[in-house]
């Protein structure tokens, strides 16, 4: 096994992707610029739109970029904003994560719900509160329509038998509203049984789970609470999944510390174990303040992402598909042209709910009165999801409003921007500079792939 970052030095990044115009902060509010092989381009905040370009366009936006919106004009390329200064209102839920157990069999010490039980007692979801909040989920939709219900904790496995009461009172209430549903749910895998593969297949949930490495580096940091590892126990019992998912979609999840950034290795395990996709996250905000990571981490990690970024490309041009998810993601979101004022639906269509019923405005609040939103049987409180809504707007965050890539990225994870403010900003724009690069290679070597 190749040697891990968790043992080596911090690796020295040498690509020269124009990673001076991408990894400081941005000089221009309303466009970036970038190179590829085929020529110059230009990704316009307003809309998301990106264009190819001549050398005299790009000239007199370098030269006199102050001018931008008049040059814009001059050159075809302005538009009416796509985004304004509206909050979001009154949104109702099309989707709910039910933290129903608030604990965890793991001892993982960055982890968001601080080893499983939020700051609080080990507890369980009730009966009563599942219910009231899968009749909530559906309360305002209309025929057609789809909503998502996710099972997190905690481990939600140790909950099991709540988990398939929910699962069979969303699938009657799905059948008699004529409303799609569609189930996902986040797990350690200490505790999944071929059973729960078999349900999970049959009502084709979504599975992920968590997985910070291989072997000795996943080990040191999702030990069980008794200081056992884990690892070998979760292949275990995922195999099974991976060769019986057809329905279901079983993927990995890796929370990316200074301790696991050995990015290309774990995806190419991680893919050849049969994963349906494989998708990385830093750690921005833990509640123990361990293992967050820090500029020089963020900055080996973008290394390591463009280089499983690299090997997509690769794979994709040879007509592979290679499900590194981050990359897929991306990729869609730039050929779609997503502009979002929003991060995420965190409070607004989507909310968590705690084992006691509150709703907050996610998963990583729950229990956390900074993103509290009501009760299940009372319903969302609108003064307080308004009020999120308004103050959370890009418009209003700083430094959003002066950056390129704010109607991509949104503003940043509501959670880790309140609780740590916005420290992985270069490291976004790094990637999305990468990704805007490799789009326009991909559009041109594989075009079918984006359905052109």
């Amino acid at each position: 096994m190749k040697e891990t970052i968790a043992n080596a030095p911090l690796i020295q990044i040498q690509r020269n992707f124009g990673a001076s115009s991408c990894t400081t902060p941005p000089k221009q509010a309303n466009f970036h610029l970038f190179d590829t092989e085929s020529g110059k381009h230009i990704l316009l905040a307003n809309g998301s739109r990106i264009f190819t370009i001549s050398d005299e366009i790009t000239q007199a936006l370098e030269g006199n970029a102050d001018d931008a919106e008049k040059l814009f004009e001059k050159f075809g390329l302005s538009a009416p904003a796509y985004i304004t200064d509206e909050p979001l209102a009154d949104v109702s839920v099309r989707s709910l994560s039910l933290a129903i157990a608030q604990k965890c069999n793991l001892g993982c010490t960055y982890c968001y719900a601080q080893e499983g039980n939020f700051g609080s007692k080990n507890k369980d979801m009730s009966a009563e509160a599942a219910m009231a909040s899968v009749n909530l989920l559906f309360s305002e939709v209309s025929k057609g329509e789809t909503v998502n219900l996710a099972f997190l904790g905690g481990e939600p496995l140790t909950n099991r038998k709540l988990l398939c009461e929910c699962t069979a009172q969303a699938v009657a209430l799905s059948k008699a509203k004529s409303v799609a549903v569609n189930f996902s749910i986040t797990t350690n895998g200490t505790l999944v049984t071929p059973e729960d593969g078999e349900f999970f297949e049959r009502h084709k949930f979504a599975v992920t789970v968590s997985l910070d490495g291989i072997g000795d580096v996943h080990n040191r940091l999702r030990a069980f609470k008794s200081g056992n590892e884990s690892y070998n126990r979760i292949l275990k019992n995922i195999r099974p999944l991976l060769k019986m998912q057809r329905d279901m979609q079983v993927s990995a999840r890796v929370t990316v510390t200074p301790d696991n950034l050995f990015l290309r290795e774990t995806l190419d395990e991680f893919i050849s174990l049969g994963f349906h996709s494989v998708g990385f996250s830093p750690m921005l905000s833990s509640p123990t303040g361990k293992s967050e990571m820090g500029q020089k981490e963020l900055d080996v990690m973008l290394e390591q992402m463009i280089s499983c970024g690299e090997e997509f490309e690769r794979r994709v041009a040879a007509g592979e598909r290679f499900p590194f998810l981050n990359m897929t993601n991306a990729l869609r979101e730039l050929h779609k042209g997503t502009h979002r004022p929003y991060p995420c639906g965190a409070g607004a269509g989507y909310l968590g709910v705690s084992a006691d019923g509150g709703l907050y405005a996610c998963h990583r609040f729950v229990e956390d009165e900074d993103g509290a939103m009501g009760k299940v049987w009372d319903g969302i409180d609108r003064a307080k999801q308004n009020l999120w809504l308004s103050k959370r707007h890009v418009h209003f965050q700083e430094p959003c409003r002066s950056c390129w890539a704010r109607y991509m990225c949104g503003g940043g994870c509501h959670h880790e921007v309140i609780k740590r403010g916005r420290a992985a900003c270069n490291y976004i724009r790094g990637w999305l500079h990468y990704c805007l690069q490799a789009y326009i290679r991909l559009l041109e070597k594989r075009p079918d792939y984006f359905g052109v």
